[in-house]
């Protein structure tokens, strides 16, 4: 494995570099980007792993309902569609610019978000508008929205191509009872979670965080992804777990593989997103052995995939 961001610190670099690689083809990249970035070789003729299936699926399936699902505003209206628009975030509006955003008008706390972006450097968390930096806030979104299309999305994960950046204001959401953010991400195959990934003590520092992997009983897994602190005491299963798996089946429908999360909010489910390609497919696992079970059940098949 080559630590790569060890030579190119600045992200915004490494996304230059990339998009002056945008002519390479898919195939090609997805199989440089995994090689550096997990030091194994990719096999897409008979893959195995779970991470090798999330390469194929990025460059043989495509769902045009993907993009719209990947895509955090227009996400919501399938959502609805499904009957669990009671679970959507409160939006507070979508704006093409930052130019556009009036920010007296928004709360004393909201949540700013790249509708294509993820990550850190794609949401702008604002508890206290008093002590925002309204012009260092702008530039940042600035990036955002002047993304330009012609480029491939950098870890080749189409969803994000050929769309419209916009930002978005939502509720910022806190749990009271933790001061903590609980989110719960169900990975599902062909509408059947299989487990979930929990992260607890992440909000003001990311990589801080525990995460832990659950089964759908809730019961601890002895897993984790070697980039986090493991998870090592049992967390207290919510109260309306079964209805978040309920819901995660019906979201997942259809779609050979994708990743649906919530937030529990002192007993009230939030949506969060719908995602596609976890990690991009480069996660390690510890035990290695786990990417393979995560693979035996990600069957790709139909919409050109195989």
């Amino acid at each position: 494995m080559v630590d790569y961001k060890k030579f190119l610190k600045s992200q915004n670099l490494r996304f230059k570099v990339l998009n002056m690689l945008s002519w390479v083809p898919d195939k090609t990249m997805v199989k440089w980007q995994y090689r550096i970035k997990t030091g194994r070789k990719l096999d897409l003729k008979n893959p195995k792993r779970y991470t090798e299936k999330l390469q194929l699926y990025k460059i043989k399936y495509r769902d045009p309902l993907m993009k719209r699902c990947a895509n955090k505003y227009k996400v919501r209206e399938f959502v609805e569609s499904k009957g669990f628009g009671e679970i959507l975030n409160e939006l507070y509006g979508v704006y093409d610019s930052p130019d556009e955003i009036d920010f007296d008008k928004l709360p004393d706390s909201f949540v700013l978000k790249d509708t294509l972006g993820g990550g850190g450097n794609s949401v702008i968390l604002v508890p206290d508008k008093s002590k925002l930096d309204i012009e260092k806030a702008k530039e940042k979104m600035k990036h955002w929205v002047g993304k330009e299309s012609k480029y491939k999305n950098p870890g080749r994960e189409w969803v994000y191509d050929n769309q419209k950046h916009q930002i978005i204001a939502e509720k910022y959401l806190i749990c009271e009872d933790v001061n903590d953010l609980p989110d719960y991400k169900f990975f599902c195959f062909d509408g059947e979670p299989y487990f979930i990934y929990m992260m607890e003590n992440y909000m003001k520092h990311h990589e801080e965080g525990v995460l832990g992997f659950l089964d759908t009983d809730f019961k601890l897994l002895p897993a984790h992804r070697k980039d986090f602190a493991p998870m090592k005491e049992q967390p207290k299963k919510p109260k309306n777990f079964e209805k978040m798996l309920q819901m995660a089946k019906v979201l997942s429908e259809g779609f050979p593989h994708v990743r649906v999360d919530f937030y529990d909010i002192d007993g009230k489910i939030v949506f969060g997103e719908m995602t596609f390609f976890n990690a991009s497919g480069y996660t390690s696992f510890e035990p290695d052995e786990f990417d393979f079970e995560l693979g035996e059940k990600f069957k790709i098949g139909g919409k050109n995939g195989s």
